[in-house]
């Protein structure tokens, strides 16, 4: 068991996302975004399925073509897609990658 304070944690800027990633195991990924304002996401091909959960803050994201706009609190889970995102005030986001299912028992 481990605990992360989100809050705390240094965020660097998405041309060096990968050290956002604070854990990882064969099965998933953990992960700080954070956009300044006026800041976005490219469009990523998401091989795994993805849940993005808005710690602060609100962003404008797009899922195979869908918009929507996700606020602090809300939560979006999507099975593989194309992902992209844009913010005009900034936002702060945990990112979960999951690259495997085992079920639930």
């Amino acid at each position: 068991m481990q605990i992360f304070d989100v809050n705390k944690m240094k965020v660097y800027p998405y041309a060096e996302r990968e050290k956002n990633v604070f854990y990882k195991t064969s099965s998933f990924k953990v992960r700080i975004i954070e956009l300044p304002p006026k800041g976005e996401m490219p469009i990523c091909t998401m091989d795994s399925s993805v849940m993005f959960y808005i710690l602060k803050g609100e962003a404008a994201i797009e899922v195979n073509q869908e918009k929507m706009i996700l606020s602090e609190g809300q939560c979006l889970i999507t099975e593989p897609a194309i992902v992209s995102m844009k913010t005009e005030n900034g936002v702060k986001i945990l990112g979960i990658q999951i690259t495997q299912y085992r079920g639930v028992s």
